[in-house]
């Protein structure tokens, strides 16, 4: 069945072609399309003619994809799609094959839901965005710095003294936040490794719990949440030369809980879930030193035959070759 939900494309480069169309994509099939755009191979086919297929040379750098519940769309500019089925979904194997082809170059990978405090992080990501707000104590701190969004947003109808209104403000300032770090580390956004970002927030369905979906709060808060999606998406398709795919996914509620396992932020070690996508394994960091000697090897090998093997050929049998040398003055002997 169909559950209210909308599927959107903010910003995208010239090498990933969206088509114009009201087709439903199921909800299930959204992480398909991140990995598709990605370059990744997926378990079955898309059958969805949203997606055609673009240039396959030139992958985009970065997929980011920000999910809002609470409303069934948003008036964003771009391609929007229904959705078909809104299940949670998570972005989980695209960061799998992230790690699994590009481990040794350390993408960011970047997945926040702000309200939840989940948040898990790996690459570069932890050096980047280690001064993120990711708890709700540390979220509610910095709306209260001096250069928080605070101080530059019309809040309209929204007040500063309401936890509600401003757990959603604070889910924009990590918007902002997240552009604003990752502008410190430009160099990042053009290493040759694909990044990855997954935020998940739902301040704009608290905002319609506390006022009413009628109410002039959360018809501002849409606004403001529609601003600041679009700015969000300009900064970092910008960041990446353009060449980075920007999703919004609009969703009322979803039609099943999603339990999954969260990471802490401190967490050191790294552990890469089981590929289901039958990818080759991880080249460990001994991979180049083994190369190298098996390469160069070969290569002195197949020039040692070649001489060897010219040498021989043109080698004259009575002057150069002891053999016949030898024999020769035996004969002369006898």
């Amino acid at each position: 069945g169909v559950c209210g939900g909308e599927f959107s494309i903010l910003r995208s480069p010239q090498s990933v072609v969206f088509r114009d169309g009201s087709w439903p994509i199921p909800g299930e099939r959204i992480p398909d399309v991140a990995a598709l755009t990605m370059g990744f191979s997926v378990e079955e086919d898309l059958p969805w003619p949203g997606l055609a297929v673009g240039d396959l040379f030139h992958r985009p750098r970065a997929t980011v994809l920000v999910t809002v519940k609470g409303v069934d769309k948003l008036p964003v500019k771009g391609f929007s799609y229904p959705i078909e089925n809104a299940v949670p979904f998570s972005l989980d194997s695209v960061a799998n094959a992230i790690h699994t082809l590009f481990s040794e170059e350390t993408p960011v990978v970047l997945q926040l839901a702000p309200s939840e405090e989940r948040v898990y992080m790996a690459g570069k990501a932890n050096a980047v965005f280690e001064d993120l707000s990711v708890t709700l104590r540390q979220l509610r701190n910095r709306l209260f710095q001096d250069n928080s969004i605070l101080s530059s947003l019309p809040l309209n109808s929204l007040s500063r003294n309401n936890e509600v209104d401003l757990l959603f403000l604070s889910e924009l300032q990590v918007l902002h936040d997240i552009a604003s770090l990752l502008s410190r580390h430009k160099h990042l956004a053009k290493d040759h490794s694909p990044d990855l970002y997954s935020l998940e927030l739902s301040g704009l369905e608290e905002v319609g719990k506390r006022y009413g979906e009628d109410s002039q709060q959360f018809k501002d808060a849409s606004q403001i949440l529609v601003d600041s999606l679009q700015k969000f998406a300009d900064e970092m398709f910008n960041m990446y030369g353009g060449n980075a795919v920007v999703e919004v996914v609009a969703v009322k509620e979803f039609n099943a809980p999603l339990s999954r396992k969260t990471r802490s932020i401190l967490q050191a070690s790294q552990d890469v879930k089981e590929n289901p996508y039958n990818l080759a394994y991880p080249y460990n960091y001994d991979y180049s030193v083994i190369f190298n000697i098996v390469l160069w090897m070969m290569i002195g090998l197949a020039l040692a035959v070649i001489v060897i093997s010219y040498n021989l050929w043109n080698m004259d049998p009575g002057y150069d070759s002891i053999i016949y040398r030898m024999t020769n003055q035996k004969i002369r002997m006898d």
